[in-house]
This record gives structure tokens, C-alpha cells and sequence, in this order.
């Protein structure tokens, strides 16, 4: 297998910046009032996780929590405590009902707590009744997730797809502090404003909603004319007819590793949630000498929040796009099999990824139960073994990937003469080269191309039938 030359230490680099500043355990400052936090800025610091348990097993509720604590420590925060509650659904005015809701600020106020991380997307009463209960900022695992996004994304386009979504999330939830955002602007004396607050007519509230609006508009034709760039590089490989390869999967399965392995790309790799968000597009052969494109793309996780799929739905177009899709999982995770679930219900979602073909990569096979890979195999019968870290399995996966890409049908035997040397050059980028034969009129080519490729050469080169 042969790559094309990256600079290897970029990730290294990324990774070394990250961890350049680290939060110190038990110098935030102990908030008192709600009313002391500003609602957008969602800075974790001591933290308490609670979940409602409503169907499954309580080992599936457990692992959510587990799952919401990974996520709680990749923002930024120290987790506390963690509690569960069985309901049949959540309740409508406080998540977790009133009597639970008085048992969690006394824990709150008892652990010093500042923040309250709910397992689920809560409604805007919801949030703000269970705030007033627990009188710390409370936040739901949708704003979570949001918050870790806009931490990683490094590209424009990036933080304008995470902006636009953090704003489609707030616009309904936009509320104010006291009198400030809910202050008539406008009306008669009579009214409680008088000289001076004579205006349009508008409440704070709602022209912060409209500057929202506007705002999320013009997001949305930045990220269109972004959009264009990505899809003239998906124009210039599909005229080539470049086969494309998506890597889709959990976050933190190890997709990134996964492409290093393969391409030597050099994209950053840190054991966290959604460390990566940017897709990275690299080159990689086949051991037939095909050349194919390696797409990693954003990872995914359980309940992943419907404004994020709306707003990456550009980057994600890489997967709808593509001739095979890497399904990558890790195979150290105590249930992968809701990782495969949770990907797939978000691959659905895309346009054409229900048809593409899919190779379910088992990742992480030196640290993983060799009775989980058993299981998993038998399972998905179109799966391969690999550990991205020691490179195990990594031929098997590029033989396999060899075989699912779409076929060269054309087999052609030419004189090429040698001034045209570059469709040799095409031949080996882009097809499979059989033989190479030189004599003095020019090069025996004995291959198999695109039909591109097959045009120009019925135009230049002589079947050797006829030499």
C-alpha cells in the first residue's frame, strides 16, 4: 500500500495545543442564583448527571448515563454524581417530578454542585421549572453535545454549521433574566414605561428572536456557498471516477486512527468525544494499485441532536455520496451493538446512504472480549477484525474494500506511443495495470480503465491486434 506524503506530526501538534491548559478541580466559583449565569454560555464546571429510565434494562440506562459522563468530562466539567430515576415517561413540568426535583437540590447544595446535565432533550418549561427548583443552571444533552461541538470545530465552515445549530436549539428557549428581555419597548405611561420607552411596540425578547432568525439565515447562505466548494471536489473525482469510500461510525471508535492507518493522513487522534468534527479526504491504493479516496467524517452518538444533522447535512453529503461506506465500531465498547444501532438511525437520514454498500469495521480488537468479536462477526456478515493502533487485520480490510468497490469492466491491450506517457500514468492512478510491455514504437498497455480513460485511448493509442 502506498500514500500520498502528509506532514504525519499535524494531529500530534492539534493534540499537544488541547492539552496545553487544563481546568483545576475546586476553583470554580460557587453560584448561588440562576440568575448569575448567562444562559448561552454553557461553561461546565461541577457538574450532576440525571436520567430518567423509562424502558430497557437498567444496564442500558446505566451505560446512557455512562455515556452522558463521557460527554460532561469532554466539555470541560467534573462529574459528581449520577442518578437515575424509573418512570414510565418524563415528567412534563420537571423532568423528574417535584419530589425528586427538592431530592436533587438538596444534593446539589450538599455536593456544591453549579450545574445540572439532564439525560434527554428537555422542553423550554421543563428546563426553566427544574431550574427554579435546583436554583443552579440546568442544561439537557442536546445544549451538551452542542456546547462540545462548538468547542472542536476548527474550520469556518465548521463553526458555521455548529452556530447555526446552537442557534435553532436557543430560538425556541430564548428567555430573559429578570425585567431586562421581557421590558415593553413602546406604549403609554399607563403602561409602566413612559418618556423614553416610546418605540416599536417590541418586547426585548422578541427582537433578540428576529435577530436570531436573521442571523440563522445568513448562516445558511454561507454554508451553501461553502457547500459549493465541497461538492466541485466531489464533481472532480466522480468525473475521474475515482471510487470514494466514506468512514462513518461512533465517536470515538477510532475512525481517525482508522484513516492514519490506511493513508497516513496525520489527522489529530485523542481518546474523546468528537475530537475531530472537520471531514479529512486522503488517498490510499489498493493492493491492486487502484486508487480510491478516504472520507472521515464527523462522528455520531445515541439521540444525536436533529440540529446537527440539519446543519452538517453538507459534510455528511460525503457518506450519501460515496461507493462504500467503512462502518467503523469499536469493539471494546461494553455494547457496541447500540453503537451499529444508534449510526444506522442517522445514516438513514441522508439521502442514498440506504443503498450504498456497507463493511462493518470492528475496531479496537487488542483491547476488545474476544466473545464480543465473536458475537459481532457472527452477526454482521459482511465485518472485518482490525486495531487501527497495531495495524491488525488492516490487509484483510484493504482486500475487502478492494473487492466491494465498483469493477473496471474495460479491459484493453493498446500501443501507447511514448509521447503520450501520461495515459500510462492515468492508467496507474486510476485503473488496474495488467502489464507493461515497451518496444520501439511505444508501450503495451494491458489493463483495466474507466470509460473515460477507454475514449482517449481508442483516440491516441493502436489495439496491439492491429500492430
Amino acid at each position: 500500500m502506498r500514500f500520498e506524503p502528509e506532514d504525519h506530526a499535524v494531529g500530534d501538534y492539534e493534540l499537544e495545543e488541547r492539552q496545553a491548559l487544563r481546568r483545576v478541580a475546586g476553583l470554580s466559583t460557587e453560584l448561588q442564583d440562576i440568575t448569575e449565569v448567562e444562559y448561552r454560555q454553557l461553561r461546565l464546571e461541577r457538574v450532576v448527571l440525571v436520567g430518567v429510565w423509562t424502558s430497557g434494562t437498567i444496564f442500558d440506562a446505566e451505560n446512557s448515563l455512562q455515556e452522558l459522563k463521557l460527554l460532561a468530562e469532554t466539555a470541560g466539567s467534573d462529574v459528581l454524581e449520577g442518578l437515575i430515576q424509573r418512570r414510565d415517561k418524563p415528567d412534563p413540568a420537571t423532568y423528574i417530578g417535584s419530589g425528586k426535583a427538592a431530592e436533587l437540590r438538596d444534593i446539589v447544595a450538599s455536593t456544591g454542585a453549579d450545574t445540572v446535565i439532564c439525560d434527554g432533550e428537555l422542553a423550554p418549561g421543563q428546563l426553566r421549572q427544574l431550574e427554579e427548583v435546583v436554583k443552579v443552571k440546568v442544561i439537557d444533552r442536546t445544549a451538551l453535545i452542542l456546547d462540545i461541538f462548538a468547542q472542536h470545530a476548527k474550520s469556518r465552515e465548521g463553526k458555521a454549521q455548529v452556530e447555526l445549530a446552537q442557534l435553532q436549539y436557543l430560538l425556541p428557549r430564548l428567555r430573559g433574566w429578570g425585567g431586562n428581555l421581557s421590558r415593553q419597548v413602546g406604549g403609554r405611561a399607563a403602561g409602566g414605561v413612559g418618556i423614553g420607552g416610546r418605540g416599536p411596540g417590541e418586547t426585548k425578547i422578541e427582537l433578540d428572536r428576529r435577530r436570531i432568525r436573521e442571523r440563522m439565515a445568513k448562516l445558511r447562505r454561507e454554508i451553501k456557498e461553502m457547500s459549493t466548494a465541497r461538492e466541485t471536489k466531489r464533481h472532480r473525482r466522480s468525473t475521474r471516477e475515482v471510487p470514494s469510500v466514506a468512514i462513518a461510525g461512533y465517536t470515538n471508535a477510532g475512525k481517525s486512527s482508522l484513516l492514519n492507518r490506511l493513508t497516513g493522513a496525520g489527522v489529530l487522534v485523542e481518546d474523546a468525544l468528537f475530537a475531530t468534527l472537520d471531514p479529512t479526504v486522503r488517498r490510499a491504493r489498493t493492493p491492486d494499485g487502484r486508487l480510491v479516496t478516504l472520507a472521515d467524517t464527523v462522528g455520531f452518538v445515541r439521540h444525536l441532536p436533529h440540529q446537527l444533522v440539519e446543519a452538517f447535512r453538507s459534510t455528511l453529503e460525503e457518506v450519501g455520496d460515496a461507493d462504500l461506506i467503512l462502518h467503523v465500531v469499536d469493539g471494546s465498547h461494553p455494547d457496541p451493538e447500540s453503537q451499529l444501532a444508534a449510526v444506522r438511525e442517522v445514516l438513514a437520514e441522508i439521502d442514498g446512504a440506504r443503498d450504498i454498500p456497507e463493511i462493518v469495521v470492528i475496531n479496537k480488537a487488542d483491547a476488545a472480549d474476544p466473545v464480543v468479536l465473536a458475537r459481532l462477526t457472527m452477526k454482521e456478515r459482511r465485518s472485518v477484525v482490525v486495531s487501527a493502533r497495531t495495524g491488525a487485520g488492516i490487509e484483510e480490510l484493504l482486500a475487502t474494500i478492494e473487492r466491494e468497490l465498483p469493477r473496471l469492466d474495460h479491459e484493453v491491450r493498446m500501443l501507447v506511443p511514448y509521447e503520450r506517457g501520461d495515459l500510462v500514468a492515468r492508467a496507474h492512478d486510476e485503473g488496474e495495470v495488467l502489464s507493461l510491455e515497451h518496444t520501439g514504437d511505444g508501450t503495451i498497455l494491458h489493463a483495466r480503465v474507466l470509460g473515460d480513460l477507454l475514449a482517449v485511448l481508442d483516440r491516441v493509442a493502436k489495439p496491439v491486434e492491429t500492430v
